[in-house]
């Protein structure tokens, strides 16, 4: 004899529900899937980590002169080359002042990823700041996407070599040599690369605001601070997120081409853009000293930007899950 269900118990679930799962596991599990953006993860993680330890685990100071064991060639030099004078003691050679190149790769490598990340949270404060106000208060919407536009017209390298050339004195007298350098070229990238960010966040921004549960806040009177910082901007991270691994890879290749250019840091500091300067002169004669620092510089960008990439498809809701 079967048992008869009623109809009401045959609606009631069989068993606990199941917890919600939280966006960010959506999106984790979509960026996994890109290859590219895994690598670039991993790359820039350790990339980060060699610059950050590095100079403490091979101590050999950067600036060192060593006339004794001038051009050295890189340790592997030898498995084809058994007359090439090497070292232990200088793995990767020495430039023609008998500097340490790995001590200098790791050095400059800090130099170039500090101004990179300071400069793109730089920007992206500027850019987020003017998008949201600009998208979010009709008034200002003219007279700051006017100003977006007239940066964006404006010609971004001979306006660096012409802030450096104005503000290198007074900035290098009051922080000192690096310290005022460091400032003058995270303070000109930054003012130079924010208008991307600015004008994304803005469509987003005015899409947004027109939302339901943005004009129900607004209707009981809900201060436009508070609208902004909790339904404005936790809606607009996506697409901040993806300015900041572009941003990082625009500030890394500036910084490089100012310093390959002669006016970013002083030429007994390194960096990656240095060193490519230093080493063009005796290129066809030492060629891992082009290859060391370009190699550097490109694969930390390209990293980003498949990180870029990455976090623009896991952000999406209309691509994650494709």
């Amino acid at each position: 004899m079967t048992e008869t269900i009623s109809p009401i118990e045959a609606l009631k679930d069989k068993g606990p529900d199941k917890p919600p799962r939280s966006r960010w596991v959506d999106v984790w599990d979509q960026f996994k899937k890109h290859k590219g953006a895994m690598f670039g993860l991993f790359f820039l993680i350790l990339i980060t980590m060699a610059v950050l330890v590095g100079p403490f685990l091979w101590d050999a100071d950067p600036q060192k002169t060593d006339i004794r064991n001038k051009n050295m060639r890189p340790i592997y030099t030898a498995l084809w080359d058994s007359d090439a004078k090497v070292g232990w003691h200088k793995p990767l050679g020495s430039d023609q002042l008998g500097r340490d190149q790995l001590a200098q790769i790791l050095s400059g490598g800090r130099a170039s990823m500090a101004v990179g990340w300071a400069a793109m949270v730089l920007s992206l404060l500027i850019g987020t700041s003017i998008g949201v106000a600009a998208g979010y208060f009709r008034k200002l919407d003219g007279l700051l996407m006017r100003t977006t536009d007239l940066f964006l017209a404006l010609p971004v390298l001979p306006l660096l070599l012409l802030a450096v050339t104005l503000f290198r004195q007074p900035l290098t007298t009051a922080f000192g040599t690096e310290g005022g350098m460091f400032v003058l070229i995270v303070s000109i990238i930054s003012i130079t690369s924010w208008m991307p960010t600015a004008r994304i966040v803005r469509g987003d921004v005015l899409a947004i605001k027109e939302r339901e549960f943005v004009l129900a806040a607004r209707s009981i009177g809900t201060l436009p601070g508070k609208i902004i910082g909790r339904h404005l901007l936790p809606n607009v991270l996506s697409p901040i997120l993806v300015s900041a691994a572009l941003g990082l890879a625009t500030a890394i290749i500036t910084e490089s081409a100012l310093s390959f250019l002669g006016v970013g840091f002083p030429s007994d500091f390194p960096t990656w853009g240095k060193m490519l300067a230093d080493a063009v002169v005796r290129m066809e004669e030492y060629p891992e000293r082009v290859l060391l620092p370009g190699i550097a510089i490109s694969l930390t960008v390209l990293s980003v930007n498949y990180l870029g990439d990455g976090l623009r498809d896991a952000l999406d809701p209309r691509i994650r899950g494709r």
